[in-house]
């Protein structure tokens, strides 16, 4: 891949990260709790798939991102071990709360965490 390529991408996937990030925040205030972590977390995916491509690392599936991310980032110290936790806690609520039955999310399942973790979209950043 062309390195103009890459930061294209890049650049494109951090957009789409705060972009869904403001999704959240509709979610939130109207209490579609199950939508906002669904949202929550691609809004991370976005962001963390943007620094992999941005440093040339390659993953194929949302699993390898998150391996990648933590192998790269978490594990080296670079990014805190709280923001690799929460990024594993809000795949594996996403992946529950889209295939599972019977699952509904609360408020304070959804918020709490969104709102100390780091990513902050009425500030437009992902620390």
């Amino acid at each position: 891949m062309k390195e103009s390529d890459r930061r294209e991408i890049a650049k494109y996937r951090i957009s789409r990260a705060h972009e869904t990030l403001l999704e959240v925040d509709i979610l939130i205030e109207n209490q579609l709790w199950n939508t906002a972590v669904n949202r929550l977390y691609y809004g991370c995916y976005y962001a963390v798939s943007s620094l992999l491509i941005s440093m040339k690392i390659k993953a194929q599936t949302h699993a390898g991102v998150r391996q990648m991310f933590g192998l790269h980032f978490i594990k080296t110290g670079i990014i805190d071990e709280e923001l690799g936790k929460y990024y594993s806690i809000i795949f594996d609520k996403r992946l529950t709360g889209d295939y599972d039955d019977f699952i509904d999310y609360e408020k304070d399942g959804v918020s709490n965490g969104y709102a100390g973790k780091g990513v902050n979209s009425k500030n437009r950043q992902i620390n």
